[in-house]
């Protein structure tokens, strides 16, 4: 679970590392993303982080590894890998 965050938006990518593909991917930039979602900060990453752990799911993701690049695990990155937790996805 790749982890991007921009000054206005949240990118979620689930990457199988072997086959170096993209198996599931979500963002704030997303059509099917509610009209609501605008900037990355923390409400956003909640709601992006439950619908992460959704696409995971359907394509039978059950574990990841947090791939949180070079940012720092607090605020809006700490929010997102808690909600993809709660909505049951195994960090």
């Amino acid at each position: 679970m790749a982890v991007k965050f921009t000054g206005t938006h949240i990118y979620v990518q689930f990457i199988d590392d072997i086959a170096g593909r993209t198996l599931a991917a979500v963002g704030t930039r997303d059509k099917v993303a509610p009209k609501e979602l605008k900037g990355a900060n923390v409400p956003n990453a909640i709601v992006t982080g439950k619908r992460a752990a959704e696409a995971a799911k359907s394509q039978g993701i059950e574990a990841v590894v947090f791939d949180r690049g070079a940012a720092r695990f607090h605020g809006k990155v700490k929010a997102l890998a808690d909600a993809a937790r709660e909505a049951g996805l195994k960090f």
